[in-house]
């Protein structure tokens, strides 16, 4: 597996990159041009792209990606994960989804989703878009135990 992220060397994916690097992986980050020119970029990686727009940037880790995992994180994070939701829901893509509830973070999120169902807003197949794993364990296996992808850039498996 390789990482690919928004870029930056803060926070908890900056700290996320670097123990894949430490660990002999690869690392590929995708960053806003303003982002890089407020020195937020990881300079260390095995592969940088700067984009134009955060539009932009979400859609080529979109592409340069066969899953995703959201980790507790604030607005970007939520807004990267419901898009990644919403273009499963519109069947743009049907690459995983697993979220890391570690220590019950995303249970508000959780409870949000079960409170769109019940009001009739969504069907209750949106939990078919995502798992939700309590451990980094868990995180790998959902993305092992996830069937394959079809679709561009996958055509063994069309």
């Amino acid at each position: 597996m390789r990482l690919v992220y928004g870029g930056g060397h803060v926070g908890l994916m900056g700290a996320v990159a670097d123990a894949v690097l430490d660990a002999g992986g690869a690392v590929v980050g995708v960053i806003p041009k303003h982002l890089k020119d407020w020195e937020v970029g990881h300079e260390g990686l095995t592969e940088m792209h700067v984009v134009d727009t955060m539009h932009s940037r979400k859609q080529l880790m979109f592409e340069l990606s066969d899953g995703f995992v959201a980790l507790p994180g604030g607005i970007g994070t939520l807004d990267e994960t419901l898009e990644i939701m919403t273009w499963r829901q519109l069947r743009l893509h049907d690459k995983p989804l697993v979220i890391l509830d570690q220590d019950g973070f995303w249970q508000p999120l959780q409870a949000l989703f079960e409170a769109v169902v019940a009001g009739g807003f969504a069907d209750p197949g949106i939990a078919d878009y995502y798992s939700l794993a309590e451990s980094v364990d868990e995180v790998f296996a959902a993305l092992a135990a996830a069937p394959p992808i079809s679709g561009p850039g996958h055509p063994e498996r069309l």
